[in-house]
């Protein structure tokens, strides 16, 4: 397995995007990938797509071909990644898997969504195509409902109180407010988090993230090709994921999602460090539970404190590690097909500070933590400087 590095990045703003349309937004992220590396399309060898469900979305279907076509990279391989909220995190490890096995030196690893074309009870169903369609959405359930299960064991195992959920809420609002590409870039308290409505008890709309449109990509390369044309990488050190079973009801634990626990061990194991070792993560947080699972599974929090921590002030801009310094998928905003590629972008533009007002001082490390479903996929990647 070759060194492979990232050398361009590209990104849209994440939101409402009610002027442009599914292609305008991946030719959009492409062409700024493509312009962050200095390459022209000549040099890209094939082009690894992330999406969801833009044939429930938007009606388009044969996706690889269509962002192929928008950048003007015919006749290159595209293929699209399909791993529900985790296909961006899949995109860019299968993009990884081409440059380090040595079949490409140079490519492309995209994702993109555009969700608010439909209406909110039509994304739903949409989305819960992701869980078990037999015998989870069939009789109704949604993945706040699933994910409500989760919290409310959490709180019963471990004490954990809907102030702690509230505060990771205030978290990543603060450092969505700091970002200029966010859905979200306001600030909230406690009290407007605590009294937002309920959606699925105890989950009301701020422990929710939102709907979203948008587009990233990377542009990733072999050593030999970055160091041919004198670019500057970060290196990805581990690249790692892991399943289970699709329908919650069906794990030994609603408290664990046994794959990010066993792609964050593969991936520490693949790069040779530590949870310690960490200086910035962006994590999955597509309901703030999701954040603390995130956290514990992966090491940063013991099992049952995460919620404690953070409501204590820990992993907040400065402190070590940051975790989801974009905003998270709660205030950043989640179209689900990019959310695993934004993610990435944002651990590279740390390690190059180049993050502005949420620059992370002296972040060296970084981790992704990317999941499908209720914890069905995870994806895990690792970045050094």
């Amino acid at each position: 397995m070759r060194k492979v590095g990232i050398i361009g990045c590209g990104l849209t703003r994440f939101g409402e995007h009610w002027g442009e349309g599914f292609r305008e937004l991946a030719g959009e992220a492409g062409l700024a990938a493509i312009g962050d590396a200095g390459l022209t399309g000549k040099e890209i060898e094939a082009i690894y797509g992330g999406n969801m469900s833009a044939g429930r979305m938007v009606g388009q279907e044969h996706i690889g071909a269509l962002i192929a076509d928008q950048a003007g990279l015919n006749p290159i391989p595209a293929t699209r990644v399909e791993a529900a909220c985790a296909s961006g995190g899949l995109a860019v490890r299968e993009a990884y898997i081409s440059v380090a096995s040595g079949l490409y030196d140079c490519v492309i690893a995209g994702g993109i969504e555009k969700m608010t074309d439909i209406s909110t009870e039509q994304a739903a169903t949409t989305l819960m195509g992701a869980g078990d369609q037999e015998w989870e959405m069939f009789f109704g359930a949604t993945f706040a409902a699933l994910y409500a299960m989760i919290a409310r064991r959490h709180m019963h195992e471990y004490g954990t109180t809907e102030e702690q959920l509230a505060a990771v809420a205030v978290k990543n609002h603060e450092h969505g407010s700091l970002n200029e590409k966010a859905h979200f870039q306001n600030r909230i308290t406690m009290e407007q988090a605590l009294n937002s409505p309920k959606i699925s008890d105890p989950l009301k709309l701020y422990d929710c993230s939102p709907i979203s449109d948008g587009a990233a990509a990377l542009v990733i390369a072999s050593e030999d090709f970055i160091k041919r044309h004198k670019k500057e990488a970060v290196w990805i050190a581990a690249s790692a994921q892991a399943s289970d079973t699709l329908a919650l009801h069906s794990r030994k634990s609603f408290t664990t999602l046994a794959a990010s626990v066993e792609a964050g061990r593969q991936a520490f194991k693949q790069a040779g460090i530590s949870v310690k070792d960490v200086d910035v993560a962006e994590v999955h947080d597509c309901f703030t539970i999701a954040e603390l699972l995130a956290l514990e599974d992966l090491g940063f929090a013991k099992k049952g404190e995460a919620g404690r921590e953070i409501a204590g002030g820990r992993f907040r801009l400065g402190d070590s590690p940051t975790i989801n310094s974009s905003g998270g998928l709660k205030a950043c905003g989640h179209p689900v097909g990019a959310t695993g590629v934004k993610q990435v972008i944002e651990v590279v533009d740390q390690l190059l500070c180049r993050n502005g007002k949420r620059q992370v001082s002296g972040a060296e490390v970084g981790l992704t933590h990317n999941v499908g479903g209720s914890g069905a996929t995870c994806v895990v990647h690792v970045l050094r400087r």
